[in-house]
C-alpha cells in the first residue's frame, strides 16, 4: 500500500487500513516506515491496522511502537503471555487476534482467547505449513465454523478470506460479522485497484441489514 493508495481506500468507504508488515507469504507487505507515514496522514475515526507476524511479545510492541498505528493485528500465534505485556507497554493499543480457520478446533481457540483481545479476525491462512500462509490467501473457508466463533464469543468478530463483490451478501448473512476485511480481491498487478474496490463497496452497500 502506497499513501495514494490508503487514501483511495478512505475515500471508497473504508473505516479501517490493514498495513502489512514483513510476512513469510502473501501480498501487500511495505516497510515500517512506510507503514508509520500512512498511519499519521490517516484521518480519525478511520483505524490503522499493523499487520504483524511477529509472535514475541517484545518484538510485537516494537514492531507497533515502529509503526505508530492505533491497532495491532496478530496474524499468528504468539507466546504465552504476550496479550498481558502488550496490553502494559501499549495500553492504548487495540489487539486483534487473527483465527485460520482450518477446523472444528478455531471455535475452542477463540473461546480461549476472547478475554485477552479486543477483536477477532477470521481468516484462511495456514500456519502449519514449511512456508506459513497467514493472509492475503484469496480463499474462502467454511463460513458454518465463523458463524459459530461469532456466536460463541463476545469480541467483535471481523470476517476475511475471499471476499468479493459476487459473494459478501452471502458472507455477511452466514456469518453475521462485525466487518469485513478484505485485499486479495480489490487488488490488481499488486495494488489496490479502484474499479475494484468501488464494486465491493457498492455490493456491501446493498448488504440488507
Amino acid at each position: 500500500m502506497s499513501v495514494a493508495e490508503a487514501r483511495l481506500a478512505v475515500s471508497a468507504g473504508a473505516s479501517a487500513l490493514g498495513l502489512v508488515g514483513k510476512m513469510p507469504s502473501g501480498p501487500g507487505v511495505i516497510d515500517d516506515g512506510l507503514i508509520a507515514e500512512i498511519a499519521a496522514i490517516v484521518p480519525p475515526p478511520v483505524a490503522t491496522f499493523l499487520l504483524t507476524s511477529e509472535t514475541r511479545a517484545d518484538a510485537i510492541v516494537d514492531h507497533v511502537r515502529r509503526a505508530g498505528t492505533n491497532t495491532v493485528q496478530l496474524v499468528d500465534r504468539v507466546e504465552a503471555g504476550a496479550y498481558a505485556t502488550i496490553r502494559r507497554a501499549l495500553p492504548q493499543v487495540k489487539i486483534v487476534q487473527v483465527l485460520h480457520v482450518a477446523d472444528a478446533d478455531v471455535v475452542d481457540e477463540a473461546r480461549a482467547l476472547a478475554a485477552a483481545v479486543d477483536a477477532f479476525l477470521l481468516d484462511s491462512g495456514n500456519p502449519d505449513l514449511a512456508v506459513k500462509q497467514l493472509g492475503g490467501t484469496g480463499r474462502v473457508h467454511d463460513w458454518d465454523l465463523s458463524r459459530r466463533i461469532v456466536e460463541s464469543v463476545d469480541p467483535p468478530v471481523f470476517l476475511a478470506g475471499g471476499l468479493r463483490a459476487d459473494n459478501v451478501a452471502e458472507a455477511v448473512a452466514r456469518v453475521q460479522p462485525f466487518g469485513l476485511d478484505l485485499c486479495s480481491s480489490v487488488r490488481s498487478q499488486g495494488r489496490l485497484d479502484a474499479e475494484k474496490l468501488a464494486m465491493f463497496f457498492a455490493a456491501v452497500n446493498h448488504v440488507p441489514a
